[in-house]
């Protein structure tokens, strides 16, 4: 249990018979400390060194109006939120009335009886001290924060490090893009040539935000890019898949799960090898048609045992694939309804038809779709040219 704070009590009066009255009735009170200030000139300057958790004040005294030093408790910062109790000689409903509106929040008239100045003592003390404990926590609240948010802005540098660079010439092109949310979600991806003919590119989103759902797609990320699974061929996506969901299973990492779309491109009789493992379907711009790459299974790690298909397509000269997460498409919109997904597909058959930088372009819509700078989930996308 933490120790009690203090009630710290701060009497402003130039009547040294009601100084020591005050004394006398909270002389025998634990952790109550007392603190007299004759001269309401110096009433600041006391109160800012010995931080009161009450302040006992007098309306009429020499050289100061009361009402004025009432204003000038509130103008500090020290003594802003004090509890201000103003002490008169009778009971006058003006002068009250213009005391609570400067800031005062009690009234008495002096000197009441002791058990009376213990009690309001202590209210105020209390609800001041409960105060001070609020904003406490909310600075460490903050300072937590701040922390995290520091640890998850370096988790996402980390995931940046390991993608791969764009690829600027040769018979496949691809551009990226990946901006993190404000959480940090777990999208990874990736590609490379398992040989001369055959080029293998990935995306894949892990359930859930923060550092545990990164380090996931970064241990599945890792597996991918070194050809660490054995017994699958890297040419059959429908087996690495299949042999990723027997690694991976959710039970073993924390309940957590991906969706994945792995492709194999192969360029000598130009056709695209596909799974989709619960993910948003790649779109395949193909002779001028544009085909939906469709997910027909679960996510992997959801069922143990799960055999996963390899589709096949025909890709055309000129081809254009893009494959994306859901931070892409699944944005609530300013009025809180959801993108629909028709929209969304107009959208991209649009941007298809343009030259320059279509993934530049929607993030650019999607912020403003969304009305946010910084999106609710990682945005990742990958535009394949062939």
């Amino acid at each position: 249990m933490a120790e009690p704070h203090p009630i710290k009590v701060l009497l402003v009066d130039d009547q040294p018979m009601v100084g020591e009255t005050v004394r006398r009735m909270l002389a025998d009170e634990p952790l109550v400390e007392f603190r007299y200030c004759p001269d309401p000139a110096n009433a600041i300057d006391t109160a800012n060194a010995f931080k009161p958790t009450v302040i006992l004040q007098d309306l009429v005294m020499p050289d100061i109006d009361g009402l004025q030093l009432v204003k000038y408790f509130r103008a500090n910062s020290g003594t802003r939120e004090v509890p201000l109790v103003v002490l008169s000689s009778k009971e006058e409903p003006v002068v009250k009335a213009k005391a609570f509106a400067l800031g005062a929040n009690d009234y008495m008239v002096k000197l009441p009886d002791r058990l009376e100045v213990l009690a309001r003592v202590r209210y105020h003390s209390r609800g001041y001290v409960a105060l001070l404990e609020r904003n406490e926590a909310y600075r460490e609240l903050a300072a937590t924060q701040r922390e995290m948010a520091a640890e998850l802005s370096r988790a996402a540098r980390y995931v940046q490090s390991l993608l791969p660079p764009p690829l600027s010439s040769g018979p496949v092109q691809i551009a990226w893009k990946f901006v993190p949310s404000t959480q940090l979600a777990g999208d990874m991806f990736g590609y490379r040539w398992i040989d001369k003919e055959h080029l293998a590119l990935y995306l894949l989103d892990v359930s859930g935000h923060g550092v545990g759902s990164a380090l996931l797609a970064v241990s599945a990320g890792n597996v991918l890019s070194a050809n660490s699974i054995p017994g699958a061929d890297p040419r059959d996506p429908g087996a690495v898949v299949t042999k990723l969901n027997d690694m991976f299973q959710m039970d073993r990492q924390d309940g957590k799960y991906f969706t994945i779309w792995y492709g194999v491109y192969h360029a000598a009789n130009r056709t695209l090898a596909y799974c989709n493992a619960g993910h948003p379907p790649a779109l395949l711009l193909s002779g001028g048609t544009l085909h939906s790459l469709e997910a027909e299974a679960p996510a992997v790690g959801m069922m143990p045992e799960m055999p996963y298909d390899t589709k096949s397509v025909p890709v055309s000269p000129d081809a254009r694939l893009l494959v994306f997460s859901d931070g892409i498409m699944e944005i609530e919109q300013t009025g809180g309804e959801m993108w629909p997904w028709a929209d969304f597909l107009a959208l991209i058959s649009s941007e298809l038809a343009r030259e320059g930088d279509l993934i530049g372009r929607h993030l650019e819509y999607v912020r403003e779709l969304g009305g946010r700078e910084v999106l609710a989930d990682d945005f990742s996308m990958m535009d394949v040219r062939f």
